[in-house]
């Protein structure tokens, strides 16, 4: 196995194969990328299928920013009888020696012509589960601590088929984080911050660190949509935006509204543990904004947008990371950075830092 398949979003295939060479390279794994524009994902190919593997397998997949979902190929693009595509399948495992998987997922790109292949892959999932099993390739039942077998559909007739371990992959369908829109959220940027907050924050952890009576600055905040999700979790919210804010929020008497620049703004008291920021700056100054907070004892954590460049999007990410972590590191300040592309990002990475 020397291929690697990335999912990532439609329009960034070029980001997620710059940023897998470069992770890869720095480990000692070399190779090229196949991508094609649009079309939601990407294929790394090792020329030593052996430093791939223990890449794979050592390289935490939360570090990368732009991939979705990745899984090493078992083969090259199979070509599939539209009257028995389960066969193909079965034989293609079998003479890969697969066996003891302990989850099937059927996949597609997550572009206007894959989701087309979603009926299909739900039809395909249940005969195709059971053959493999009779063929023991799956367990007989479901293990979530097994390695996963993946089959990302292609059309009707082509298909990848690889593996995951579960321990180091996304647990998501498609490796995408649906959610919800609130009907009473001011805006559908709620969406981003409440993703964030999962991503970035595990749930056992929420007691401490997204809990009531915690004191939150949101710069950028109108017209509320991270506010609204700070509010939910009944923050104290300071709100630094020169626009309106939604009356429903204000009614709450949980927020204060301050018209004026957020890059202008300082708390009187160091009494905030949330700062999140969702203006639309360029990214340098944003990343400077927010060490600025931190190392100001302003803030114990802070979840924010880099808004993107039309080009060197992955090089800009790494630049004002890169750049963040030098000035904190030169302020004597223990820190934590956590970035991803989510699902609900456009043209922009969420960033979160945690100060120890």
């Amino acid at each position: 196995m020397n291929q690697l398949l990335l999912y990532c979003r439609s329009g960034f295939e070029k980001e997620c194969a710059g940023e897998i060479q470069d992770k890869a390279s720095q480990q000692g794994v070399f190779g090229f990328c196949k991508l094609s524009k649009d079309a939601a994902f990407v294929i790394f190919e090792a020329y030593d299928s052996e430093a791939l593997a223990a890449f794979y397998r050592d390289y935490e997949f939360t570090n990368l920013i732009f991939a979705r979902q990745w899984f090493l190929l078992v083969d090259d693009l199979l070509q599939l009888n539209p009257a028995d595509r389960i066969s193909t399948v079965v034989e293609t495992a079998l003479a890969a020696e697969l066996s003891a998987f302990g989850e099937l997922r059927v996949e597609y790109p997550e572009t206007n012509d894959g989701k087309t292949l979603s009926t299909l892959a739900r039809k395909l999932t249940v005969p195709l589960r059971q053959s493999l099993r009779k063929a023991g390739v799956l367990l007989q039942k479901e293990n979530s601590r097994a390695a996963v077998l993946h089959l990302f559909m292609l059309s009707g007739s082509s298909a990848y088929l690889g593996i995951s371990y579960p321990e180091n992959n996304s647990p998501l369908e498609n490796g995408i984080m649906r959610l919800k829109f609130p009907a009473d959220a001011p805006s559908r940027s709620t969406l981003k911050l409440e993703e964030a907050f999962l991503q970035f924050i595990p749930k056992d952890e929420w007691d401490s660190r997204l809990t009531s009576g915690m004191r939150a600055v949101d710069l950028g905040a109108c017209p509320g949509g991270w506010t609204y999700q700070l509010v939910k979790r009944s923050m104290m919210v300071t709100a630094i935006d020169n626009g309106m804010m939604a009356q429903s929020l204000m009614d709450t008497g949980q927020v204060k509204h301050f018209q004026v620049d957020g890059f202008k703004f300082s708390p009187d008291k160091k009494n905030v543990y949330w700062l999140v920021c969702d203006m639309i700056e360029k990214p340098q100054r944003v990343g400077q904004l927010v060490c600025d907070w931190l190392i100001n004892e302003w803030c114990q954590e802070s979840i924010f947008n880099l808004k993107l460049p039309m080009k060197k999007r992955y090089e800009t990410v790494v630049e004002v990371l890169d750049m963040m972590r030098q000035k904190l590191d030169e302020a004597g300040l223990d820190v934590e950075f956590q970035a991803k592309h989510l699902y609900h990002d456009r043209e922009e990475v969420t960033v979160h830092v945690r100060k120890f």
